[in-house]
């Protein structure tokens, strides 16, 4: 993950600490207590009572939030246990057998069953859960929630319709102590919304059916219009449902849905099935050139987003073939080459990259460079990442892009605070992230077993395999996300200054090979960041074969960085840096750390840049007092970390990147 420079701290007094511990603690207590009992049938106009207040607090807040002055700190963080997983429904509805609320009982996973109901009353949408009231047949109210994914694209999901199947609802309660329907995996919800149109026609005609489904293209094209591309999409697959049979298309209305659907998807991000839309569409006819152009130049954009670069100029020459000289056709194509040449050279243009970047546009547009390494095993450490060639001091041993960044300044960051029932710790964690790297894979499902192999405490049943039910829904199970990527998220760090610090939204993001390098505490490689590319150099030569490793943690104090691995990646570290500085007084470790402190406010208030000799005098005598807090015998071929930043100030250091 981050350095420590790069993480946003979070300190609690002891009363925070305890009163957390408390809440959260306590609801895994009730849980325990209750396990098994039947539901009570509550009052329904205390729940709709309770929604309303819940609901008047929310916009009191709100509007308390809007008048603070933009970028003011706020101190208010989600909370909420975990530690508890249980695995995501795979059967379809078909499978399942329906019950009714009065079956229910607490703190149980409904195994084998689905509940129907309905939603007569609003939404409220906070910051980590989206809640209502529900009601089925026999007019039996409960408490519905979705914790943390709860939105699609900006929707809230409970918004998004009025009728809701749960497939195997859990029962349980929420952390403050109130009996809930608890939607954890989005997989486990299947929505429905009242249709303008009626699709369950029996043995409909074929004039009927294009009827339909020309209504469903003009609806999709009228929600494009209004920059609604949930609903355009939504509309096209309705269209769809009655214009093709099994896949199969059965008119030429069909072809326009898959163009159009597949322009909607390229909008969403949603590349796997931009692709096979695009692809679906094309009509392979001489006098529709132009609408295949089309569709393979949608086909090619999908594949360029999913980093498949040379599928993709190979569809945007089929585009040039149908339409030589085509503008859009001959820039994409140029795109596309000039990513496989960085993914086969790792020659980048830096400059221009950078260059590139703004607050508002942090992806960079490059391939990644990969050829250097490889995945192996690391004996007794899980697996690691290995030279498959030898690499000089200062060269790239990897540049990899982001499969997700989830960046501090953007509305879909939130840090959250977790209560883990495994080992009793508190723990910060870039909800936001987790929530975004959920969306991406139930949005392309073919990226599904890349980040499901990587490390994480918790191993579903579902695993890495990909499930897809009757409900064309990919099964993600949200508590493996949440474990891979407390063990493998980085911290880029803030995308640009910004005045006060938000400490419920730093950045975070997944890099997928990067995550399978193993800490040192004296590494072989250093990471830097432009935008959301990772730059790894080696810090010294690495032989063919040499393990890769970097420092998760960067903190120059011992106490300190062993807090941080144990905390945020469970182990403690045995290196010779470890033992040794393990090994100083308390009395010594204390002056190297007030020297540092010293050091660090030297450095931020004096310049290298026309220093004068008194100047350079002060921070030589602060790296010779640093340096005396270090044991020659003891520290004989090791770094004295804190020496770092003062060494860098002093004349006849430069900067490699």
């Amino acid at each position: 993950m981050a350095s420590t420079a790069q993480r946003h701290t979070v300190f609690l007094t002891p009363q925070e600490d305890d009163r957390v511990r408390k809440t959260l603690k306590s609801r895994l207590q009730k849980c325990e207590e209750f396990a098994g009992q039947p539901r009570m049938s509550g009052d329904s106009k205390s729940r709709l009572s309770q929604l309303i207040g819940a609901s008047l607090m929310s916009d009191f807040s709100d509007m308390a939030g809007e008048e603070e002055e933009e970028g003011a700190n706020k101190d208010a963080m989600s909370a909420f246990a975990v530690g508890q997983p249980y695995p995501p429904c795979t059967p379809s509805l078909r499978d399942l057998e329906p019950m009714k609320l009065s079956d229910l009982r607490l703190h149980t996973h409904h195994r084998g069953r689905v509940l129907s109901v309905k939603r007569n009353v609003a939404v409220l949408n906070l910051n980590a859960t989206s809640w209502t009231v529900v009601e089925d047949a026999l007019g039996e109210t409960e408490r519905l929630e979705i914790l943390l994914h709860k939105s699609t694209h900006g929707q809230d999901i409970l918004e998004s319709g009025s009728t809701y199947k749960i497939k195997e609802p859990y029962f349980t309660f929420n952390d403050e102590g109130e009996p809930t329907l608890r939607v954890d995996h989005p997989s486990d919800l299947v929505v429905s919304s009242e249709n303008h149109f009626d699709t369950d026609i029996p043995n409909p005609s074929t004039t009927e059916a294009e009827k339909t489904a020309k209504q469903y293209k003009e609806e999709g094209n009228a929600a494009l219009k209004q920059k609604d591309p949930l609903q355009a999409h939504a509309s096209y697959s309705q269209g769809l449902r009655v214009a093709t049979v099994d896949g199969a298309t059965k008119e030429d209305l069909a072809y326009d849905l898959y163009r159009n659907r597949a322009h909607v998807n390229l909008t969403l991000e949603r590349f796997d099935e931009a692709k096979a839309d695009a692809l679906r569409a094309l009509l392979d006819r001489e006098d529709q050139k132009e609408l295949d152009s089309k569709a393979y130049y949608r086909a090619g954009s999908a594949a360029y987003g999913l980093g498949a670069y040379q599928e993709a100029k190979e569809y945007f020459e089929k585009q040039l073939m149908l339409m030589p000289g085509e503008k859009l056709a001959v820039s994409s194509l140029s795109r596309a080459e000039a990513r496989l040449r960085e993914q086969a050279t790792g020659v980048y243009n830096f400059k221009k990259i950078k260059a590139g970047l703004s607050t508002a546009c942090l992806g960079v547009d490059a391939a990644s460079f990969t050829s250097n390494v490889k995945v192996g095993e690391s004996g007794g450490r899980g697996r690691g990442l290995y030279s498959t060639r030898a690499i000089d001091e200062g060269e790239i041993v990897l540049c990899e892009k982001s499969f997700r960044v989830v960046w501090g300044h953007h509305r879909e960051a939130l840090t959250a605070m977790t209560y883990d029932g495994r080992d009793e710790k508190i723990r910060v964690i870039p909800a936001g992230l987790n929530k975004a790297i959920v969306e991406k894979l139930r949005d392309n499902p073919s990226q599904i077993q890349r980040v499901m192999d990587l490390y994480g405490d918790y191993r579903s049943a579902v695993g890495k395999q990909l499930v897809v039910t009757d409900e064309s829904t990919p099964v993600i199970d949200t508590f493996q996300i949440h474990d891979i990527v407390a063990r493998n998220a980085f911290g880029p760090g803030q995308a640009s200054p910004r005045r006060g610090i938000d400490i419920s939204s730093g950045s975070a993001g997944l890099w997928i090979l990067a995550a399978y390098i193993n800490h040192s505490c004296t590494p072989n490689a250093k990471k830097e960041f432009i935008g959301d590319l990772m730059v790894l150099r080696a810090t010294r030569k690495i032989a063919v074969g040499e393990e890769i490793s970097h420092s998760y943690d960067e903190s120059t104090d011992h106490d300190s960085r062993a807090t941080a691995l144990m905390t945020t990646w469970g182990f403690q570290c045995t290196c010779a840096l470890c033992i040794a500085q393990r090994a100083d007084s308390p009395t010594v470790r204390e002056k190297r750390r007030e020297l540092e402190s010293e050091t660090h406010s030297f450095v931020q208030s004096h310049s290298p840049v026309g220093a004068k000799r008194i100047t350079i005098v002060q921070a030589r005598r602060l790296a010779r007092a640093i340096g005396d807090t270090y044991d020659d015998e003891r520290y004989n071929n090791l770094p004295r970390t804190a020496l770092s930043e003062i060494q860098k100030w002093l004349p006849g250091d430069h900067s490699r990147f």
